[in-house]
């Protein structure tokens, strides 16, 4: 093989590589985003919970006091019976009184109803809270991990680029010129094998006095069709 295009496929998995960590460098911030926002998701569903059970204890201490207005109606209305030396006005208290006594069974009612809600809210925020737990323990485990891969990864890449740089130094101006145009053109290989005279990069066939050039391994020659620079794979 000729020996500046070893150089180039030195150089080649070494930018391929650098490719893929500035890839993977460009995710971390997303999978960051991903993690706070389940975070936040989780935490809002905990303080969900806590604002129905809030609201419901309001709700419930509002007809605790409905029905202590009731009472209190209910004794004053007694005391007046006893006063109260007329029939009818005793009798329309007596209904009074009546009204008052259903309307506390309803409230009475309707507050019992309250209290299971307020166990179930109360079973449901205790699982919540739990799963809240161990979601945030998770999520710092995870958070700690991507900051760990985040410096790996620069590490990673500033050796690399010295690497490459390293390498590009040692390649003729203009080759090195005309590989990364392909290489910004294609993003993906641009030094590829030639099987059977066919191009690996398109998958085209080249000429015959193409393939016997790269077979000679003298020069550097590029397919007619994508412009890729070929070697023989054989």
């Amino acid at each position: 093989m000729h020996a500046e295009l070893e150089q180039l496929l030195v150089l080649q998995d070494r930018q391929q590589k650098i490719k893929q960590i500035e890839t993977e460098i460009k995710t971390l911030p997303l999978q960051k985003n991903n993690l706070e926002a389940q975070l936040a998701a989780s935490a809002a569903s905990v303080e969900a919970l806590k604002q129905k059970a809030r609201q419901v204890e309001i709700n419930r201490k509002k007809l605790e006091l409905d029905v202590g207005t009731r009472a209190e109606s209910i004794t004053r209305l007694k005391t007046q019976q006893y006063q109260t030396r007329k029939n009818d006005e005793f009798q329309a208290m007596g209904h009074e009184i009546e009204r008052y006594e259903n309307e506390i069974r309803k409230i009475e009612d309707e507050e019992l109803e309250l209290m299971e809600q307020a166990d179930k809210l109360k079973a449901e925020l205790g699982a919540d809270e739990k799963k809240a737990t161990t979601t945030k323990e998770s999520i710092s485990r995870q958070m700690t991990d991507l900051e760990s891969k985040s410096k790996t990864l620069g590490s990673r890449l500033e050796d690399l680029t010295k690497e490459r740089a390293e390498l590009a130094a040692k390649i003729d101006e203009d080759l090195l010129s005309r590989f990364e145009r392909l290489f910004a053109s294609k993003g993906d290989a641009v030094v590829v094998a030639l099987e059977h005279e066919v191009c690996t990069g398109c998958h085209m066939k080249v000429t015959t006095a193409t393939a016997a050039r790269v077979r000679a391994g003298k020069e550097i020659v590029s397919c007619e069709q994508c412009g890729r620079i070929l070697y023989d794979a054989a």
